[in-house]
């Protein structure tokens, strides 16, 4: 899922394997991944998706200074989705902290290690139905 704010943004869910990177897409201040050969298209995750950085993650919160977190790896998710029009997409890391997406400073790598389990519906045959009973009546 893409955040509120690339709604108007060309989009396509991420695949296990691909290496992405981090970028501002134009005509939004919105950042977010995409893949180098079409950077003009976000890359959408479901929460749950498993990330790996090629170095240490940068971001900030839009002012001058940058901050490094030590992790490579990480898990994409949702913060306070009941909070209508802000930026919800974040990665959360092994130690609970959590960035947002839009904050992640741009030109950085990332591979998607892994996408959630969906549960499949599950089909189940119809229940059988008893027999009941029936009537017969002949008018004649």
């Amino acid at each position: 899922m893409c955040d509120y704010s690339l709604h108007a943004v060309a989009s396509r869910p991420a695949k296990v394997g691909e290496t992405l990177i981090t970028t501002t897409f134009r005509g939004t201040s919105t950042r977010g991944f995409a893949s180098e050969n079409e950077l003009a298209v976000a890359v959408c995750m479901l929460p749950g998706t498993e990330l790996a950085f090629a170095r240490e993650v940068k971001y900030d919160n839009r002012w001058i200074w940058t901050r490094t977190l030590d992790w490579r790896v990480g898990v994409f998710n949702h913060i306070e989705p009941e909070t209508p029009d802000r930026h919800h997409d974040a990665i959360e890391f092994p130690d609970g902290s959590r960035v947002l997406v839009t904050q992640l400073c741009e030109g950085q790598h990332v591979t998607v290690l892994q996408l959630p389990v969906l549960t499949p519906a599950v089909e189940r045959a119809p229940a059988a139905v008893a027999p009941t009973a029936t009537t017969s009546f002949f008018i004649g």
